[in-house]
């Protein structure tokens, strides 16, 4: 089969200038201020510019409409899914949700579809964000997670469009990964008998795996190097390096030529 790179794609050279202006400023605040309140307002400035709402004109509905949508710009008048959670490390995660919430808003806003302005960004966040965050990390839009300040994500994965990487019990993407759209992969499990009772899990893929469309990740279940979740499946064991599950629950059906060839070669060695 042919082979297919990522091709290199850069805006005109002025507007890259100013795209990237912007990502460095919006990260030298981060980095100098670590706060809640001024990151959040830091943030609501930024989301006041990105959505600009209507200027009211005084009195009736349209007054008050304003009202809320400018003050649901600023993180610290809204609560968002990861604060209900009682495992939740509320002086991990303050200084984080505002971050956050400005990546949730930036990806519904009108510059969600600027893919090379979205990597760069995203990545910035990431760095404030994550545990750890490697180098030439792809993030496309509507990527969820849940605290943040576990996940690691390292060189050169790629996320697609609305993943969820739960890590709420750790989460390690190793380097080279690649997680397909709507793909879930889970750190925590809840009790069958009693939902609030929850497991956390270290949950790791890789490195150089891929979960492929819609498959799914359960808790503590590890993919292997080289290994691949087909679409749709659901790992609940893990995968071995080097070999393809399909299904649900996840079986193997194949072993990459690759891995043929490691095993073969570790039986001569022994």
């Amino acid at each position: 089969m042919p082979i297919f790179p990522y091709r290199a794609l850069e805006p005109v050279s002025n507007v890259t200038m100013r795209f990237t202006q912007w990502i460095h400023q919006l990260d030298e605040k981060f980095t100098q201020y670590i706060s809640y309140d001024r990151r959040s307002e830091i943030v609501h400035e930024e989301l006041q510019g990105l959505f600009a709402p209507r200027t009211s004109n005084g009195g009736g509905m349209g007054s008050t409409s304003d009202a809320i949508v400018q003050l649901s710009l600023d993180p610290r008048n809204i609560t968002v899914e990861p604060e209900y959670y009682g495992d939740i490390d509320a002086l991990q995660y303050n200084p984080r949700k505002p971050l956050i919430y400005l990546w949730q808003k930036f990806d519904r806003s009108p510059l969600v579809l600027n893919h090379w302005l979205g990597f760069r960004f995203r990545a910035m966040l990431g760095r404030h964000i994550f545990r750890h965050i490697g180098s030439n990390v792809k993030l496309f839009y509507n990527v969820e997670f849940s605290f943040g300040y576990n996940l690691v994500i390292e060189d050169n994965c790629i996320i697609h469009k609305n993943v969820l990487l739960d890590d709420r019990g750790g989460r390690i993407l190793w380097r080279g990964t690649s997680v397909s759209d709507y793909a879930n992969i889970y750190s925590h499990t809840h009790d069958i008998h009693e939902q609030a009772n929850v497991t956390n899990k270290l949950t790791e893929v890789g490195p150089a795996a891929r979960i492929a469309y819609h498959a799914t990740v359960l808790a503590g279940a590890q993919i292997g190097k080289d290994a691949m979740l087909g679409t749709m499946a659901v790992a609940t064991r893990g995968l071995a390096p080097h070999v393809v599950g399909v299904g649900i629950p996840a079986k193997v059906i194949r072993v990459k030529d690759r891995g043929q060839m490691v095993r073969s070669a570790l039986m001569e060695a022994g």
